[in-house]
């Protein structure tokens, strides 16, 4: 349990001692589903282009999606301009893209309004309004909403309808080809009366927070974006939520000038940490660890040399729509690294798998890594079969910034190993690190070097081609260190844990993935976090995908 970790703040005592439950609200991203907008957007596509196999040792996919993708967030510039524009819809928050939503807005406690009789019951092509009047009925019998909740509109629509394709018309394509009726959402009113009490954040298990046929859905958007409220569209498993008491967190890629983006939504349930964790959200006592995505930045692996670079981020407009289709390999930002990244699946016994076997040189290392570690193990654990709650735990900041500096330019590129000593180090100043606790290396990397190109080619391309030393690296006896203590995911502020030796590399992800450990690469802002914080990370849930961007954020 995590009673030992704490919070300063009142009401604490009252609150009984449970194990968490993670409850995953997000559905499955994939290419046979109706993740995407049907009407005028391209689907969601994952391409496998880097496979275990004869050209390496490692699997990664490329992914081109959209803002209004899956479960996903609305900002505000969703559907409010400039407040210099001239526009009818301007207004002071017509400036508030995605990476300027504050990250205390992102989290809040779960008031789940039940509109299940609902969810069918518009005529065809038109949805069924949820009007003031039902969210008063709801505070009757449960208590006032106020700041600090997230007003989620439970209908059950999305379990019942996001169905694979063709039969997945239903949830979204059907309803607006007036086929069958759509799904219920609050109209304009409702939004009004929410911010009223109070709420910036609300949530619907709809494909969208606007009811159809237009412009009911433009009136309900400016509605609540114009006092600069964000929401979660569709979501899904509300019915496992209670009506009060949970905490919600949406974790989205941090992409700079998106009207939001596709995320990752969950709640967490029992107490004291879904206490904790709200009563930090109503505080305002978070701090975002997550890289901005930017073109103009060393989000990407390049590779030592030329020809070894994987793709680059982009993103570019869909017309006329005010909304981006992004295109990035699934290691790109701030991301998990899942055992399936390094590991490959059981048939493919080191030779004659589809792709062929290690090249000769990865083969040598395999071969001096098992004498020293053992057997070296299979997975299929891709991004989402990852447990939400393996990569969310108590904070434990282990400071690598004196092994800065410390190699010889002679022997460069090397990258300073953290070691088992460091740790140990670590835990005779600090506590013993305990089992669930999430293990975060600061080194200032990122925060220093994480610049636009040209400046940009310090992070990442200077080290890798023995210009200048490579970021602390996790060495692979560190991590046997850190699964004996029973730690199951560790994270960086450097690009990778590995750093820029090729071998020390690939012998810390063999033995992450192979004692069940996952990895959280490219924070930034580290320093930032205080004592008795509470980390929180999560990937796009993106079917089959050997990594997975996302976002990471702390409650304290």
């Amino acid at each position: 349990m995590f009673a030992a970790w704490s919070f300063a703040g009142d009401g604490t005592t009252r609150l009984q001692a449970a194990e968490p439950k993670f409850i995953d609200l997000s559905l499955p991203l994939a290419p046979d589903y109706p993740c995407t907008w049907p009407s005028g957007f391209l689907p969601f596509e994952m391409i496998p282009y880097e496979r275990i196999g004869k050209l390496g040792p490692y699997n990664s996919d490329l992914l081109l999606f959209d803002e209004n993708t899956g479960t996903q967030f609305d900002a505000p510039t969703h559907s409010v301009a400039p407040p210099t524009s001239g526009l009818p819809n301007a207004g002071p928050f017509g400036t508030m893209s995605s990476e300027k939503v504050p990250a205390w807005q992102f989290g809040g406690e779960a008031c789940v309004i039940n509109v299940r009789d609902m969810a069918t019951s518009g005529p065809k092509g038109r949805s069924d309004l949820v009007t003031p009047e039902r969210v008063i009925r709801w505070e009757k019998d449960h208590r006032p909403l106020k700041f600090g909740d997230v007003a989620f509109f439970r209908s059950d629509y999305s379990d019942r309808f996001y169905k694979p394709l063709p039969e997945g018309r239903r949830y979204m394509a059907d309803p607006i080809e007036g086929v069958t009726p759509a799904w219920p959402d609050p109209n304009a009113q409702c939004m009004e009366y929410l911010f009223s009490r109070g709420v910036l954040e609300a949530g619907t298990d709809s494909p969208s927070m606007g009811p159809i046929p237009p412009p009911l859905g433009d009136e309900t958007h400016y509605a609540g974006l114009r006092h600069g409220m964000i929401w979660t569209e569709s979501a899904t498993a509300l019915g496992k939520l209670p009506a009060t008491g949970a905490f919600y967190c949406m974790l989205a890629p941090n992409v700079v000038g998106g009207i939001g983006g596709a995320g990752r939504g969950f709640a967490i349930v029992g107490q004291p940490l879904a206490g904790r964790l709200i009563e930090s959200a109503r505080k305002k006592q978070a701090v975002d660890l997550s890289v901005e995505l930017t073109e103009d930045t060393p989000l990407w692996w390049p590779g030592k040399g030329i020809g070894r670079a994987r793709h680059a981020y982009g993103k570019y407009p869909v017309y006329p729509h005010k909304q981006q289709r992004h295109i990035l390999d699934s290691n790109t930002g701030t991301h998990l690294v899942p055992p399936a990244y390094s590991l490959p699946p059981a048939a493919f016994e080191n030779a004659g798998f589809e792709n062929g076997s290690y090249p000769a040189d990865v083969r040598q290392r395999l071969a001096e890594y098992e004498a020293k570690y053992g057997p070296r193990a299979t997975s299929d654990m891709t991004a989402e079969k990852v447990p939400l709650a393996q990569t969310c735990g108590p904070a434990r900041v282990i400071d690598v910034r004196p092994l800065v500096g410390t190699t010889d330019p002679k022997k460069w590129p090397a990258s300073p190993e953290i070691t088992s000593d460091d740790i140990r180090t670590y835990e005779q100043a600090k506590g013993p690190l305990k089992p669930g606790e999430i293990v975060l290396f600061m080194s200032g990397h990122t925060d220093r070097y994480c610049k636009p190109f040209p400046e940009g080619k310090a992070c990442m391309d200077n080290p890798l081609n023995g210009k200048s030393e490579g970021w602390p690296a996790l060495g692979p006896d560190a991590v046997a260190y850190l699964a004996d203590k029973g730690i199951r995911c560790v994270a960086t502020d450097g690009p990778t844990l590995g750093g820029v030796d090729a071998k020390r590399a690939l012998w810390t992800y063999w033995l992450l993935g192979s004692r069940g450990m996952v990895g959280i690469e490219y924070l930034k802002n580290i320093a930032a976090v205080p004592d008795h914080a509470y980390f929180l990370f999560a990937a796009l849930k993106v079917r089959d995908c050997h990594g997975g961007p996302g976002r990471a954020i702390v409650f304290f």
